[in-house]
């Protein structure tokens, strides 16, 4: 049973988020700010966190400093505002491996964790039963292998969030064909929770940046205006 530590100073999010990882199988501790959780993570690590990023005493930021000095492994996901674009882009730098934004569906959540808590069973050796949708894509110069979350482009490591993965393993499957920003919702979110197509953009905004920080050249996504997106094998 994997340990999930949950950061947030709404007891409203504590209760009903604990409430349905508890019903999934997972341990559950609470925490209502940074310096508790940190007090208890100093004493013993849980096996993932999610932490509000705006909290009393020590937010989520400084938490996970923290945790980075202290482990560079533990999986870690931000709950975010929508507003929060500049504290999301500091946190996945300073080493957070995902970000879920308010609101969000429960579910949407738990598919996170599953994702990352995966991820993690690889990276430590554990088994791992692996399905059709976990094998290595290889498109030309683009390797991705989901049960690793590792995505090279021409040998170099590119590092992307849970959501930037999903949505470029999607394009890749089907190089040539075009995903509908509906059909890219779909992929990265869930019916429970709304978000409108710039969210979409701004994900494939980031995802190309990353892509072009391996590689000034990187144009494999294309932008159809008014469609959505496509894959070109290079």
């Amino acid at each position: 049973m994997s340990r999930i530590a949950l950061v947030d100073d709404d007891r409203n999010i504590l209760t009903s988020v604990s409430m349905t990882l508890e019903a999934e199988g997972f341990e559950v501790e609470t925490y209502n700010d940074g310096q508790a959780a940190l007090d208890a993570f100093n004493k013993r690590l849980p096996d993932m966190a999610v932490l509000d990023i705006k909290m009393p005493r020590m937010d989520g930021m400084d938490l996970l400093q923290r945790l980075r000095q202290k482990t560079s492994t533990l999986p870690v996901i931000f709950l975010t505002s929508k507003d929060d674009e500049i504290d999301e882009v500091l946190g996945l730098r300073m080493g957070a491996d995902d970000y879920v934004k308010k609101p969000f569906s429960q579910r949407l959540l738990v598919e996170r964790i599953r994702a990352l808590l995966r991820r993690q069973d690889v990276l430590e050796g554990r088994d791992v039963v692996e399905s059709d949708e976990d094998k290595v894509l290889e498109r030309g110069d683009l390797v991705m292998d989901p049960l690793r979350h590792s995505v090279v482009w021409k040998g170099t490591d590119v590092s992307l969030t849970v959501t930037e993965f999903l949505l470029l393993q999607a394009l890749a499957q089907r190089p040539g064909f075009v995903k509908s920003r509906d059909q890219l919702m779909d992929v990265a979110y869930d019916d429970q929770v709304y978000v409108d197509d710039r969210t979409i953009d701004s994900h494939i905004k980031r995802l190309r940046k990353k892509m072009r920080g391996a590689d000034k050249e990187f144009s494999a996504i294309e932008t159809l205006y008014g469609i959505g997106y496509r894959y070109n094998e290079e």
